[in-house]
């Protein structure tokens, strides 16, 4: 469908000054208050240039990355004229959009670019892929509607080829709606007027896009389990197919078989081959296993064998790692890792940045924090209601990272001991859609140990229910169904917060005690602040001070897991955000408060 017969064709007068010709620059960052390092180097020509599903690899592929035409009207407006340029991969609302605008649910982000496939792409399947766009997005491929997308953190694709012109030169048309916190889907921190613990919305594609070729039948994803009791690696591939009869060409209709290679340090283990779409059980001898302490992985090469061609090949990895509950010998349920226990401790990890709002400015801007808490000490983080793009997991994987995942968060609170909220059918609907998603698309990561659905009462419902679809959905991790306040005895662990002062729960048998969050030390620091007004949960006077109640709060947390049987421990949080001021880093990442030397020794003094 054309996107000119899709949309009504009026335009109300206060979006008329949004909706002419563009006349200015190129781009330029938008002015801002703080740019990280990283930010102030941007290259517009190819931001975030790396590949962007680092667990199933291709060779060949092109980054629509870059430059592209916008415009901002009502949404109930035909598609404008541009108005200017806008760097993706990052939001309207950033600086280095080079817009930095706010949007409203009454408007529409139109984007559009050209762009020319290489000759040998000819006859090929071609599939363009968003890491995410947040919230509804529409496509069309010269003029032709492509795909319907809603949701703000989930990778969705789209196989365009029956809609390319026979041009050389191809359009992208993408349209952008967003209610932000005036709809009740998961959002995470975003808000319309952001303000103490609420932050600068993101709408928009805020994660990189591009395209790939395949044959008529290609890997669509893959599900590995590792089993380190048994010493086995079960991979799943699973196979899409060229559907419809235009452009597409004749493809053996017998079942495609998939061949998966491991290999460990450039040894190769074992090969297996067997039906596509079924579980391919691989032996691994002596298995490395992962840990935070020692990241192994080992690589996968992969191979789609259908009609008796290779149809495609792409390469992954996995690694060896058990999550679970277990009893130690001072009679506490506690936390496993490899059937082991170890004091899982890591900040509060937001995933906001001064220029860029959601999207860090660039890869190595991201990989950056990781490598500095690993520096300070932590061997695990709580990513807090927002999901990162692929390519974080793949650092905290390969860094040696363990990583709580939170769902966003949306809807209502629950305040007390109040029962869980009730849902409209289509509110529920996009929520289990969502949730499903980020287990599905981050499922192979090994760095990934657990995952948290609700944070403090907040959209909490059928708690039980969503606990139980979760643990089935995967039963190799462990499920936190509150992160804090409203506890409904369900999911493998009991976790609270507590402002400022670490504590903990009272043990249980069935299941671990953990500090969710604790902490949240406020100490500004001139020149690095986003607004002259700032917070923290308590305020310190100078890094001297910080560093003094640091070491005092983490004197009591080792207590706590040494006498009380606690698990976990959660610090608020890695960086300033906003008008908190309560981060180990400055919001800019060009200060580090209290020296990453001098946070390790206070975590742990006898390193």
């Amino acid at each position: 469908m054309n996107y000119k017969v899709l949309l009504a064709v009026s335009v109300t007068a206060v979006f008329m000054t949004y909706c002419t010709g563009y006349n200015g620059p190129e781009w330029q960052p938008a002015e801002n208050t703080l740019f990280t390092v990283w930010g102030e180097k941007i290259d517009p020509s190819g931001p975030w240039n790396e590949y962007p599903r680092p667990g199933l690899v291709r060779k060949e592929w092109m980054s629509l990355n870059g430059l592209w035409d916008y415009a901002i009207c009502g949404k109930d407006t035909s598609r404008p004229a541009p108005e200017g340029k806008i760097l993706v991969p990052y939001p309207v609302e950033s600086a280095l959009s080079g817009v930095k605008r706010r949007m409203t649910d009454s408007l529409a982000l139109w984007y559009s670019r050209n762009f020319r496939l290489p000759t040998d792409w000819a006859g090929k399947q071609i599939t363009l892929n968003f890491e995410a766009s947040d919230w509804e997005t529409t496509v069309w491929i010269d003029d032709n509607f492509a795909v319907n997308h809603r949701g703000g953190y989930d990778p969705f694709s789209c196989n365009i080829t029956p809609y390319l012109s026979d041009s050389r030169k191809h359009s992208i048309v993408v349209r952008v709606t967003d209610p932000t916190d005036k709809g009740r889907q998961p959002r995470g921190k975003q808000v319309s007027e952001p303000e103490g613990i609420w932050y600068t919305p993101s709408t928009g594609i805020w994660q990189s896009v591009w395209l790939e070729p395949t044959g008529s039948s290609w890997i669509g994803d893959l599900k590995i389990i590792p089993d380190v009791d048994n010493s086995t690696l079960t991979v799943k591939v699973n196979e899409e197919r060229c559907q419809g009869p235009d452009g597409c060409p004749p493809v053996d209709m017998a079942s495609s078989l998939a061949e998966v290679t491991v290999s460990f340090d450039g040894a190769m283990i074992a090969t297996i081959s067997g039906e596509a779409g079924k579980p391919l059980i691989i032996g691994i001898p002596d298995p490395h296993l992962w840990s935070p302490d020692d990241p192994n992985l080992y690589d996968l090469k992969i191979r789609l064998i259908t009609g008796g061609n290779v149809t495609d090949e792409a390469s992954s990895y996995a690694g060896m790692r058990k999550i679970s509950l277990g009893v130690t010998a001072d009679g506490f349920t506690r936390l496993m890792l490899n059937n082991g226990f170890i004091w899982q401790n890591g900040p509060l990890d937001q995933g906001f940045w001064p220029d860029g709002i959601y999207t860090p400015p660039s890869d190595e801007a991201m990989k950056s924090d990781i490598e500095t808490l690993k520096k300070m000490g932590f061997n695990m983080m709580r990513k807090h209601v927002k999901v990162e793009n692929r390519r974080f997991y793949y650092h905290t994987d390969r860094i040696g990272m363990l990583v709580w995942q939170d769902m966003p968060s949306g809807d209502d609170y629950i305040w007390g001991d109040k029962p869980d909220i009730v849902k409209s059918a289509a509110d529920s609907t996009q929520f289990m859609t969502e949730l499903t998603r980020m287990i599905e698309t981050k499922f192979n990561y090994p760095s990934i140990i657990m995952w948290v659905i609700y944070n403090e009462g907040w959209g909490q419902y059928n708690t039980p229910g969503i606990t139980k679809y979760v643990a089935a959905c995967d039963p190799s991790r462990l499920v936190n169904s509150a992160s804090g306040w409203t506890d409904r005895g369900t999911g493998n662990v009991r976790d609270v917060h507590n402002y400022p002062d670490p504590v903990a729960p009272a043990a249980e048998k069935a299941r671990a005690t953990v500090l969710g969050e604790f902490g949240g030390l406020g100490l500004p620091v001139q020149g690095h602040t986003w607004e002259q007004k700032n917070w923290g949960y308590q305020k310190m006077s100078d890094s001297t001070d910080l560093f003094i109640r640091y070491s005092q709060f983490y004197s009591v947390v080792r207590n706590l897991v040494a006498t009380k049987g606690l698990s976990a421990s959660v610090y608020t949080q890695t960086t300033d955000v906003e008008t908190e001021t309560n981060g180990l880093l400055t919001y800019d990442r060009k200060v580090d408060k209290m020296g990453y030397d001098n946070v390790r020794k206070a975590m742990n003094p006898g390193k």
